[in-house]
Order: structure tokens, then sequence, then C-alpha cells
């Protein structure tokens, strides 16, 4: 039975809304990543090509906001921006953060925020990196490709590990990942080979659905939620592609898709 994405909370699960729009509920809490909102239409350089599957009302009240960045529009669109300042806390990286103002927290690399459960304990939230762009793509005074991007890891005891990794490109990024946190079970990967004319010769921009199903064998991760891979004319790539990769990848099994909109519950 699918159930359509709604203001009551699920034990453990996971629903793209669009792009790279993502609800997590876990440990009693709701988190939203790279909330965008806007209508179709044109959005500066790039075009999105389809709505969300649900409003900012219909999620309900939720816990905290994860921003993987705030410069380009297919990640943080207006009503995106307007729906994160509204939220008790926005967590993204340091400038992201100093850009957006409160309620956002910036983190470093590897820090962790701590996140309050409402039957007690903790969720933390830790940054990791995300490369927005190819290996040898042209780097910024701060030695970022394209921008600063950050990927999260929530863990808590009793919790699934889940990795939600922004817009990254870089499978050598996720085996550092993997080295360091060797237990993670559900990754949101953000695929689409997203490629914009101008920028690092037109090669992707976030991960291709070989290179997310290289980066999901690296991580030995039992469960693949792909997200940022459909709504904006840029992504080079389509759904198919991502089931022919890891169906010639042989980890087919670990793919979990549903209509936007819709949850896919975590079986932890």
């Amino acid at each position: 039975m699918t159930h359509t994405i709604s203001a009551e909370r699920r034990l453990c699960a996971v629903s793209v809304l669009g792009g790279p729009t993502t609800v997590i509920d876990i440990g009693g809490l709701r988190l939203v990543c790279d909330p965008t909102f806007d209508v179709a239409g044109d959005h500066g350089y790039l075009t999105k090509t389809a709505g969300p599957a649900a409003t900012e009302t219909d999620l309900g009240d939720i816990d905290a906001v994860l921003v993987s960045h705030d410069l380009h529009p297919d990640n943080l669109d207006v009503r995106g921006r307007a729906f994160a300042l509204r939220a008790p806390l926005v967590l993204t990286g340091p400038a992201s953060a100093e850009r957006l103002g409160a309620p956002a927290r910036g983190l470093a690399t590897w820090e962790t925020a701590r996140i309050p459960r409402p039957g007690g304990g903790v969720l933390d939230v830790c940054a990791v990196p995300a490369q927005h762009g190819p290996d040898d793509g042209e780097r910024d005074q701060d030695g970022h490709v394209n921008c600063e991007v950050t990927g999260f890891v929530l863990s808590g005891d009793g919790l699934p590990t889940v990795y939600v990794s922004g817009d990254n490109a870089s499978v050598g990024v996720v085996a550092e990942i993997a080295r360091r946190m060797p237990r993670i079970h559900v990754a949101v990967l953000f695929m689409g080979a997203a490629r914009v004319p101008g920028k690092m010769h037109g090669r992707p921009l976030t991960l291709s659905a070989q290179r997310a199903s290289a980066a999901a064998s690296v991580l030995g991760v039992p469960i693949v939620v792909p997200a940022h891979c459909d709504g904006w004319a840029h992504f080079s790539e389509e759904r198919a592609d991502i089931v022919n990769a890891f169906e010639d990848a042989g980890l087919a099994g670990c793919l979990r898709e549903a209509e936007n909109g819709s949850w896919i519950d975590l079986p932890f």
C-alpha cells in the first residue's frame, strides 16, 4: 500500500517530493532536505519542469531543514528559502549559514549537531563533504568545486544511519565518507547527472547513474533512494538510466523508488 505524505509522521521513512526535496521522518523528528516549492518555469539560468508533489502546508510541523547549499535555485528556491527560514533550525555549511542568517547554523565538515528527540535521546546530524563537479573542476578560493556544498549523515541510538549526499559528483568523496562512517544503512543520493552549459565544460555536476551505483557499492549500503533526478531541464539522465545502471552493477535490489510525494518506509 502506498501512503501519500501528510502531516502525520511515519516511524522511519523517506519521501522525495521532486528535485532534491526530501522529507525524512526518523526518531520522532521530521526533517526536510533542500526545500524547493516554487512552481514550474524559468528560475534564472535553470528551468523547472515540474512542481513539487506536496506543498509546505502538507508537511505540517517540521523540526529542522537541511540545506546542502543556498546558491542554486534547484536546491533552494524562493518559497523553499522562506520555508527554511520559518523552521526552528536550519543546518547547512558555514558560508550558506552566514548568507541565510537565523535560524541557520553552519556546520564545518565532520562537525555534528545534536537534535533532541521527542521520546528522549538525540538525533546526530554530521556534516560530510560533497563536491559539486568533476575532480579536476575549477576551485574557488576556499577549495570548493562550483560552490560550498554539504552532505549529511543522520544517526542515533536504535535508528538507521542515513546519508544524504547533496549535490556531489565524486565517488572519491563518497569513499572518504565510507571510511569514516562504515555503517550507513540508507543513502539518499542526488543523481540526474546535472549539466549546465558553460560550467565545467558541460560535464556532470552531480552523480551520474553509473557513478551512483559505484557510490552505493563503495558504501556497501542496502538501501538507496534516488533524489534530484527529475523536475529540472538540466538533468541529463532519467530514472530509467538509474534503474539500468544499478541493474548492470548487480545492485538493483538496493533501489527503493516511489511516486514523488509517497513514503518509502525503512525497515528498521
